[in-house]
């Protein structure tokens, strides 16, 4: 693979060269790595930036759906729109089933809209390990708003608030009180709460629960990356497509807020720092995964498994010989 060609390809906008490079970063193997490396460096030169906007929400609040509808609300303002959507892989198989694309049927069709379903595999936090690649691969390429949509699994989702501008938490109506909305968690790392099927019968109780956790915001801890009114809880309609210009209205304006008070390049520098550390982490943990220190590992196991050795004594053994610390 020409690396050279192929991030030139990218920075004029190729979605097929994206598409090709997001598979590369996605890929295990130690060529596959390097090569990856070696183009995310050619990219990072033309430093471009796009909105990042993390989503997350449980399983049937309409992620797919308001994605889709919001999506076209910004292709038609004229905005370019990247949709990196993570699907659950299975504990048993470890396959994905990678169905995003097809619930997004009128934006897929768009010639300004890239949408790319990736396997969670067993990477927790609700994002793959190479998300934040792909979301670099995707502001190289010349859009201007990437969505993450994440796994969907609840309150544990906050890889994402990591490498995103904005972290948007869809919530269903009915879904709990201000108890439920001071939780701490992905609560915390929320700057929009939308309260997604305010439509119908629906409606009433989506302004209950809307009004419930604009309360419950209130008894949060203030941010210093926050305005006065942020975060704040808003009803929206995917279906009817209600709700959606107030939505990227407010989201403009904690943007533009961050980016004049100089919390928006201090918090991508923090992210920066953030995913150097887990690389640091992961490549400790790949070490492991070599046949010596398989074996070693083994030997090892079974001397505690014996009672031979005590876990503390094994595991010091184990990093003092093989990784060297």
């Amino acid at each position: 693979m020409d690396i050279a060609q192929l991030g030139d390809k990218i920075l004029t906008g190729d979605r097929r060269a994206l598409a090709r490079a997001i598979t590369l970063v996605e890929s295990g193997r130690a060529d596959h790595r390097a090569q990856a490396t070696a183009l995310l460096e050619q990219l990072s030169s033309a430093r471009r930036q796009a909105m990042r906007i993390g989503l997350s929400g449980t399983p049937g609040v309409g992620k797919s759906t308001f994605i889709e509808a919001f999506g076209m609300h910004l292709v038609g303002q004229g905005l370019r729109v990247a949709v990196l959507a993570v699907d659950p892989s299975s504990s048993r198989s470890g396959g994905s089933i990678l169905g995003d694309k097809t619930r997004m049927e009128r934006l897929s069709r768009e010639r300004n809209a890239f949408i790319r379903p990736s396997p969670s595999q067993t990477h927790l936090g609700g994002v793959a390990r190479r998300t934040r690649e792909a979301v670099a691969l995707c502001e190289a390429a010349g859009f201007d708003v990437v969505l993450i949509e994440t796994v969907g699994v609840g309150q544990s989702e906050t890889v994402v608030a990591e490498m995103s501008d904005l972290f948007l938490l869809l919530l269903a109506p009915a879904g709990g009180d201000e108890l439920q909305g001071v939780k701490r968690g992905i609560m915390e790392m929320a700057d929009l709460i939308l309260v997604n099927k305010a439509d119908g019968d629906l409606k009433p109780a989506a302004t209950r629960t809307c009004a419930d956790y604009a309360g419950a915001l209130r008894l949060l801890r203030k941010r210093p990356q926050d305005p006065k009114e942020f975060p704040k809880a808003m009803m929206v309609s995917a279906l009817q497509e209600d709700g959606l210009v107030t939505a990227w209205d407010e989201m403009q304006a904690l943007i533009n807020w961050r980016k004049e008070n100089g919390f928006w390049e201090a918090t991508r520098a923090n992210q920066a720092r953030y995913w150097f550390d887990q690389e640091v982490r992961q490549a400790l943990l790949a070490r492991l995964d070599a046949p010596e220190a398989r074996a070693m590992m083994d030997s090892l196991s079974s001397n505690v498994a014996d009672g031979a050795m005590s876990p503390s004594a094994a595991a010091d053994q184990m990093l003092r010989g093989h990784l060297k610390v």
